[in-house]
This record gives C-alpha cells, sequence and structure tokens, in this order.
C-alpha cells in the first residue's frame, strides 16, 4: 500500500509537470509567433522592482535552507544554500547596484549577472545528486561563503577585462552569438535542474524537489522567453520576467513548506523518544520483574515464594500500564491535568501506606509538554516517598509565588544525604524532565528531616 500510494503521488506529479509544461509551451509558441507579444518595455524603476524581488526571493530561499542545513546537516541543503545565494548575489550585485548607481548603459553589466546566475544556477542542478550528511556544518557554511565570494569576483574581473559586445537599440543583439549562447547554456542548466530534482522526487519523494522542480520549470520557460527577446540590458522589462517572478514565489513556497514539515518531524520524534522514555521508565522495569519471577519458576524455584512475588510484579505493571496512560492521555489533551494527578493519588494511596494532600491552583495553565513532565516528577517524588523514605504522609502543591508558577512534593520520610553527584540517587531522571521544560530544579534533604523537591516553571 505504501509503495501504491508513493507511485500515485509521483504519477499525480509528473502529470502536473506535463501540463505546466505544455501550458508553458503554448505560451511561448504564441510568444513566437505574435512579434507585439515580443516588444520589450522600458521601464527602468519596473526593472529595478523586479530585480529586487528577485534578490529577495533567492536571499529568503538560501536563507531557509542554509537554517535547514544547520539542522540537518545534508549535503543536499548546502548545495541549495549555496546556488541560491549566488544567484541572489548576481542579482544584487551585477544588476540591482549598477540600476541603483545609475550605471544601466554601461555595456558590460548583464554579462556578469548572466554569469552569476548560471553558475548558481549549475549548483543547483547538480544539488540532488548530492549524498550524505556533514559534521562540521559551521565550518562548511564558512567554505561556501568564501567559495562564492571567489566566484563573483572572478566573474566580474572576467566580464569587466574582457571585451564585451556593447549595447545598442533594441534589436541589435538579437543574432549575438555570445548572447545566444549563454542564455542558452543557461535554460540548458535549468532543463537539467528540472530532471534532477524531478528523479530526487521519484526516488525519495521529498516535498521540496516537487516544489523545485515546478519553480524550475518556470525558469526554463523564463530564460527562453529572454532568449528570444530582442534585447538584452538591465533596464527592459519583459513577459519572461514575471514568470521568473512566479517561480520564485514557487521555490520560496516549497522550500518554506520543507522547513514546516522538518519541524513536525522533529517534534514527532521528539514525542516518540519521550514516549519511549516514558516506557523505559516504568513500565519495562515492572516487566523485567515480571519475566524475572517467570524464568525462576521455570527454573524450579519455590512456587509459594515466587508466585507471590510474580502477582505483586504483575500488579505492579498493571498500575503503572494506568499512570502510564493517564499521564500520556493528559498531555495528549484527553484527559484534565489535575484529574489525571487525582487518579494517580488515589491508585499510589489505595493501600493506606501513604497520605497525600494535593493542591491544585485553579489559577496555573500548564502547557502540554509541561504536563506530560511535572505528572512524571510528581509521580518519581512520590515513588520515592513511599518506597525509599517509608513516608508516611506526602504534600503535593502546583500554584503561583508572586510571578512564578512552582511545583513542590514533600514529605516526612527518612530523607538522605544529598548525595555530590544527583544522578547516583536516581535524581538524573527528575532534573532532565524539569530542564526539558525550561524549569528550575532543586532538592533539600537531610537524614531524619524529610525530603522536598521543587521545580519553578518557565515564565
Amino acid at each position: 500500500m505504501r509503495q501504491t500510494a508513493r507511485k500515485d503521488s509521483f504519477e499525480a506529479f509528473l502529470s502536473g509537470e506535463v501540463a505546466l509544461v505544455a501550458l508553458l509551451g503554448a505560451a511561448l509558441a504564441l510568444f513566437l509567433t505574435s512579434a507585439s507579444l515580443r516588444t520589450p518595455y522600458d521601464l527602468p524603476q519596473a526593472r529595478v522592482v523586479l530585480t529586487t524581488l528577485y534578490a529577495v526571493g533567492g536571499g529568503l530561499t538560501a536563507l531557509l535552507t542554509g537554517s535547514r542545513f544547520m539542522v540537518e546537516g545534508r549535503r543536499y541543503d548546502l548545495l541549495l544554500c549555496c546556488g541560491f545565494t549566488a544567484v541572489s548575489l548576481s542579482w544584487v550585485a551585477f544588476a540591482l547596484g549598477p540600476a541603483v548607481i545609475e550605471r544601466t548603459e554601461r555595456a558590460a553589466e548583464p554579462w556578469p549577472c548572466l554569469g552569476g546566475v548560471l553558475a548558481g544556477w549549475t549548483v543547483l542542478a547538480l544539488a540532488p545528486l548530492a549524498r550524505g550528511r556533514i559534521e562540521r556544518r559551521g565550518l562548511a557554511l564558512a567554505d561556501m561563503a568564501a567559495a562564492i565570494a571567489v566566484t563573483m569576483v572572478a566573474i566580474w574581473f572576467a566580464a569587466h577585462m574582457s571585451r564585451m559586445p556593447s549595447f545598442g537599440p533594441a534589436g541589435s543583439l538579437h543574432h549575438q552569438p555570445l548572447r545566444s549562447g549563454g542564455l542558452a547554456a543557461l535554460a540548458l542548466v535549468n532543463l537539467v535542474a528540472v530532471l534532477t530534482f524531478a528523479d530526487r522526487y521519484r526516488r525519495r519523494r521529498e516535498d521540496l524537489d516537487r516544489w523545485l522542480s515546478l519553480g524550475s520549470t518556470l525558469t526554463l520557460f523564463a530564460t527562453l522567453d529572454l532568449l528570444f527577446e530582442p534585447v538584452f540590458a538591465m533596464r527592459y522589462v519583459t513577459q519572461g520576467d514575471f514568470l521568473l517572478l512566479i517561480a520564485y514565489v514557487v521555490i520560496l513556497v516549497g522550500v518554506w513548506r520543507a522547513i514546516h514539515s522538518s519541524e513536525l518531524g522533529r517534534v514527532v520524534a521528539e514525542e516518540r523518544a519521550r514516549v519511549a522514555r516514558e516506557i523505559h521508565d516504568g513500565l519495562s522495569q515492572y516487566l523485567f520483574a515480571v519475566s524475572t519471577h517467570a524464568a525462576m519458576l521455570e527454573a524450579g524455584s519455590n512456587m509459594n515464594e515466587t508466585i507471590p512475588k510474580l502477582k505483586a510484579a504483575v500488579q505492579a505493571a498493571q498500575t503503572e500500564a494506568r499512570f502510564a496512560t493517564l499521564a500520556l492521555s493528559s498531555a495528549a489533551g484527553r484527559a484534565p491535568f489535575d484529574a489525571a494527578l487525582r487518579r494517580y493519588v488515589d491508585f499510589l494511596t489505595a493501600d493506606g501506606k501513604l497520605e497525600v494532600e494535593l493542591q491544585i491552583d485553579a489559577g496555573v495553565r500548564l502547557a502540554p509538554d509541561e504536563q506530560i513532565e511535572v505528572f512524571r516528577i510528581v509521580q518519581e517524588g512520590l515513588a520515592n516517598a513511599r518506597k525509599h523514605a517509608h513516608a508516611r504522609r506526602a504534600w503535593v502543591t502546583i500554584g503561583h509565588r508572586g510571578e512564578e508558577r512552582f511545583v513542590t512534593v514533600r514529605d516526612d520520610g527518612s530523607g538522605f544525604e544529598p548525595p555530590e553527584d544527583p544522578a547516583a540517587q536516581g535524581l538524573r531522571n527528575m532534573r532532565q524532565r524539569a530542564t526539558a521544560i525550561g524549569g528550575a530544579f532543586t532538592l533539600r534533604t537531610a537524614p531524619g528531616s524529610g525530603t522536598a523537591l521543587e521545580v519553578v516553571l518557565r515564565p
């Protein structure tokens, strides 16, 4: 079923891609057959606005892919960041900058912009071929920035030091081989990007690849539109410019969706780890006791001694399963936190060995992540009071103290000498749980004086 769903998703993407190519191809054919549509507009101010949008779109995309690389460390994201950074800097340095300082008539200016965009898209087209992850991510980004800087300087030097053709009135460069060759090379790179992103989506089914393939398709036809325009100057606006703007929007949306999906995936992974910890810290210990006593019975131990212990372990496992269900349902919003905690106290005190006084301020609001961790801290604190401190009474308070929210668990048990290493006395879990929700954990105890633990929650 999963393979069928993957196949269906790729077929849907492929159908959409074919429809988009057919639509853009028909528009290009109409563009080529109608001379009126191939008339550029001499709008320097609109050109500046569009160039700014290209630079911003490419820059935001580079920033988002760079942030994802810092989190996941994939070479794929690093190359995406590198390519979009090069494209964005090319628009800024070689198109937007000269336009702002009114040097748009200088002959060589469009050539370094074309060269920088071509270099950036070459990296983007090769990005889907990257494999693996990088551990030293900060160093990798620094190396990438240095490589881009060197490339930009080399492109500027080559364009300004060489004898590039000048730009005359409209139509003068329509058959210029150098111009046509540069744009044709860019179109070819865009086509390669379409194919590599589509192939990566076929293999991995990552949503980002689908959006990048669509954006590359739009960029391809925008480049073809410019290829058949009669001019190549940085003051004119053509129909392809608006198509290129749509391409940047599509790519930016795709990257944003990928970042959002990664965040959701991280949350899911954290939730799975938390549930695993709940099982490990509680239920698995009692199940281990059950298996141990069962193994003793198989080995021929005294049934009169072992069976009562086995029953006790089973009952403890059942009780722990109820506690875990209460905790998880409370955190998921399926049961009110205070009700779940009160039910836990009822279970714990049912045999009369421990009396617990529970006070919960109705004005205290706990976030879902706080609820599960506070529940487990209280559970572990009361369990320690009952099992190890042999307390008769315990007090649990969840309330306000000024602007602070706090949780305290106190008992009248035997207490103990605070260890130098908290982890050695089983306090590590409670400290980690408090830290996980941004809380401060403190412990006060002494032999014969009971134990008091407190968690001050984040604001």
